[in-house]
């Protein structure tokens, strides 16, 4: 379907809720050449936010065995003791 600029204009908003309805959509024209076109947007399907990341991390190491390393938790991150 073609329209012109200006019937455009007058009725954009009926235009919007037909090329919903139909699915069909619109091309807006100036001085008979095509400018626009106004296109139906596809369903956005909802994504379930639980389990989503599913499969994306991996443990390499035990996770629960202790570390090798000396540590002094009264030591401040920069080095220096208080």
């Amino acid at each position: 379907m073609e329209i012109t600029a200006a019937e455009f204009k007058a009725r954009c908003l009926k235009l919007m809720d037909e090329v919903q309805a139909t699915q069909t959509p619109i091309t807006v024209t100036k001085r008979g050449r095509p400018v626009a076109r106004l296109v139906p947007v596809e369903p956005v399907e909802a994504i379930p936010l639980f389990g989503c990341l599913s499969g994306c991390v991996t443990a390499k190491d035990d996770l629960i065995a202790p570390l090798d390393l000396d540590w002094d938790a009264s030591a401040d991150p920069s080095g220096a003791y208080t």
